[in-house]
């Protein structure tokens, strides 16, 4: 015999109610033994210092240690697959970059579902990108760059740190609403992408600004603008994009942390506020400023809504710039 509909909704609430139970003990009790940290990228690079400074302050204010495991292959797919398959029980978490958001544009077949496979807890850092050209480009703002562009199709080219990189989409999104000709030139990261300009070879580069900044400052390099929402710091000289007269076109290089999709939301909780916490203290907060990056702690429910914002806004723009998926 079927269950009246009072009976089902009756059973149903009784359900809910004891697994919001069961989930607030777990998370008085989270956590309980060590927590592994899924980096996907190589280890010494900014993303794997960035996590491994937060991680550092949860393991002595959780009391375990909250480790890092470094996975660095497939641009990051391969960590996100691993962490995608572990228990919900907020003992593996992953800790991706942008490429996350680019991935799912840019590949044709992947292991996990960027939305459906994770529950985001939040934002951690971010740093702006910044174009830079040779000292003798003939182009002393972005509006002159991009007049002197389009009055000589197909001669200049830009250095592209990678293929389906911020930097390249950052790129290849001025050239569409532009309508530019201007020649990528791929090569494998940010630095040989930078001292290819710094070689004059290619006399244009978008790249993250941590990675330039050294080579701006010593004057190997000539910044036209940033694409953040404010100028930064250490160059407040150098405009942004908006102020520039290309609104709307705000891109970052970023750090975030993510755990498998039905973590007990009271873990999901304490994680963030134990990261917004770390990442407020003023030490912290200099030790991104030295490689570049700046605090951010963006709720959970709040940085979803990026993460799906941002999958959609990269994935049209690797369609309309005809960017070929990798299989």
């Amino acid at each position: 015999m079927m269950p009246n509909r009072r009976s089902f909704i009756g059973v149903g609430a009784a359900g809910l109610t004891g697994l919001a139970c069961r989930q607030e003990l777990w998370a008085q009790s989270y956590p309980t033994r060590p927590v592994r940290v899924i980096v996907a990228s190589a280890a010494g690079g900014p993303p794997d210092m960035i996590t491994r400074i937060v991680m550092q302050h949860l393991s002595e204010s959780l009391g375990q240690q909250f480790f890092v495991e470094n996975i660095p292959t497939g641009a990051g797919n391969v960590g996100a697959a691993t962490a995608a398959k572990t228990p919900a029980d907020g003992y593996t978490i992953l800790a991706p970059t942008s490429s996350f958001v680019v991935n799912p544009g840019l590949y044709a077949k992947l292991r996990y579902d960027p939305v459906r496979d994770f529950t985001p807890v939040t934002l951690v850092a971010v740093a702006q990108q910044v174009i830079v050209v040779h000292p003798s480009f003939p182009a002393n703002t972005l509006a002159e760059f991009i007049a002197l562009v389009k009055a000589n199709p197909g001669r200049y080219s830009y250095a592209s740190p990678g293929t389906g990189t911020t930097g390249e989409l950052a790129a290849e999104l001025l050239k569409l609403s532009f309508g530019l000709d201007l020649v990528r030139v791929p090569f494998n990261g940010g630095a040989p992408a930078i001292a290819s300009t710094i070689g004059g070879h290619t006399p244009v580069s978008l790249v993250a600004l941590p990675s330039a900044a050294a080579n701006i400052r010593e004057g190997k390099l000539r910044a036209l603008a940033v694409t953040g929402g404010r100028r930064a710091p250490e160059f407040p000289y150098v405009p942004t994009l908006a102020e520039a007269g290309i609104p709307d076109q705000e891109s970052y290089f970023w750090q975030c942390v993510l755990v498998p999709a039905g973590t007990p939301q009271d873990i999901v909780d304490l994680l963030y506020r134990e990261i917004a916490r770390t990442v407020a203290r003023q030490d912290v907060k200099d030790r991104l400023a030295e490689i570049g990056f700046e605090p951010v702690a963006t709720p959970p429910t709040v940085f979803a809504g990026q993460l799906k914002t941002e999958i959609a806004r990269w994935s049209k723009v690797i369609r309309d710039a005809n960017i070929k998926k990798i299989e």
